[in-house]
């Protein structure tokens, strides 16, 4: 689709679209805000830049969105942190005071440690979190997250208690791989793609990852959870959101144009670049989708005893 064809449009953009990034430079926001941004570039007339106000697993940008009500040339990336936030008491935003435009993709998450780690495969990583003393788990971007609804999965399944399990947090999976490489945390769990230099370079092994398969090169011969006997599959969802007070017809404009670009060549390329697994949905069935999201999660946040039952 190109720009030519959204020109009928009731509404359109008059300037450059601002895509809000939760997460610093590298991050797993900021990559699929640019991403994103490069889709987009072809069907809107002044293009999209990209901003980073990274902090609180996104909550942060999210803010930013509420503070700008009825900008319509402000959009955000959205993860599973804006519905953890509020079941955790991190945030006052609710998943449903954002417009949702469409969900992009799914990043699973690997279970990594350092190459020369005596924790060799699954079971010995399983093994280790339900010891008399569990390595330290470096996770992004906040406690509750999925990273660490994953980790709580996996050690309960060995009969451990997710509550022992000391964890660093970081607000970007870069930043938890940097910590584990410098000898802070013994393992990472962390979306895949941010793991793909320090894999390639040799400097961590791969033990298993939350997919419901096996994901493509550089991890297909990394085992999942499922193989393993732990059922753990959950993975990190990116999505785009709108700012509240938005007009119909502005929302119309967002869910056709985004799902546009999200059929597009650009798009295509990024995927394969990153590894990413497309989970595109329209903005109707991204409401949905998030509203089972947050069942999920609350049962899952309560059974690691962080929100009531």
């Amino acid at each position: 689709m190109a720009y030519r064809q959204v020109m009928g449009k009731v509404w359109q953009p008059s300037a450059p679209v601002e895509i809000v990034a939760g997460t610093p430079p590298g991050g797993g926001q900021d990559r699929a805000a640019r991403a994103l941004a490069d889709a987009l570039e072809p069907l809107l007339p002044f293009g999209a830049t990209v901003s980073n106000i990274s902090g609180r697993g996104g909550g942060n940008a999210w803010d930013s969105l509420v503070s700008r009500q009825g900008n319509a040339h402000l959009l955000s990336i959205s993860s599973p942190t804006l519905i953890t936030n509020l079941l955790l008491g991190l945030a006052d935003i609710d998943h449903r005071d954002l417009p949702a435009i469409g969900n992009l993709y799914t990043e699973y998450i690997l279970f990594a440690v350092p190459a020369e780690s005596p924790i060799t495969s699954a079971a010995t990583l399983g093994a280790a979190l339900v010891s008399q003393h569990p390595p330290t788990t470096a996770l992004a971007t906040e406690r509750g997250n999925v990273n660490h609804i994953a980790l709580g999965r996996v050690t309960m399944a060995g009969g451990g208690n997710p509550d022992t399990t000391p964890i660093r947090v970081f607000e970007s999976a870069r930043h938890a791989v940097a910590d584990m490489l410098d000898g802070n945390a013994g393992v990472v769990a962390v979306s895949a793609p941010s793991v793909v230099p320090e894999l390639e370079a040799g400097k961590l092994r791969a033990i298993a990852v939350s997919a419901p398969a096996r994901l493509a090169a550089p991890f297909g011969d990394v085992p999942t959870w499922i193989e393993e006997g732990v059922d753990a599959v959950i993975g990190t969802w990116r999505g785009v959101v709108a700012a509240p007070g938005l007009t119909p017809d502005q929302i119309a404009f967002w869910d056709s144009t985004v799902a546009s670009a999200l059929t597009g060549d650009r798009w295509a390329a990024s995927l394969r670049q990153h590894g990413w697994q497309s989970t595109a949905l329209n903005a109707a069935a991204t409401g949905a989708f998030l509203a089972e999201e947050r069942h999920m999660m609350s049962a899952a946040l309560a059974s690691l005893g962080l929100i009531a039952k």
